[in-house]
């Protein structure tokens, strides 16, 4: 079965920092585009950040830019959102999804992960 599932959410502090994993069964990774979006309450979902199949190109919203930083654990099938210097406005409910293309269409889902960012 086909399966993504994100973890590392919670509550931090603004300036915090967190780490957010997504885990894949049921498909490699690393054959796939994963990218990271968030949706906060009464908003449209957005895309936060995406790494190519490989990993060779990744790509940043520009209200994360050198805050967030997507990689891969090809061994464990991971890939990973860095969360840095954290803001309130980060808070949402983060995604991550496969695809072939960062710019194409994503097919599985996972159930999301809650980050807030509070004092």
């Amino acid at each position: 079965q086909l399966q993504l599932v994100e973890s590392g959410g919670g509550l931090v502090q603004p300036g915090g920092s967190l780490r957010l994993s997504c885990a894949a069964s049921g498909f490699t990774l690393n054959y796939y585009a994963i990218g990271w979006f968030r949706q906060a309450p009464g908003k449209e979902r957005e895309g936060v950040s995406c790494t190519s199949i490989g990993g060779g190109i990744t790509n940043y919203a520009d209200s994360v830019k050198g805050r967030f930083t997507i990689s891969r654990d090809n061994a464990k099938n991971l890939v990973y959102l860095q969360m840095n210097s954290l803001k309130p406005e980060d808070t949402a409910v983060y995604y991550c999804a496969r695809g072939r293309l960062c710019r194409g269409s994503f097919d599985y889902w996972g159930q999301g992960t809650q980050v807030t960012v509070s004092s």
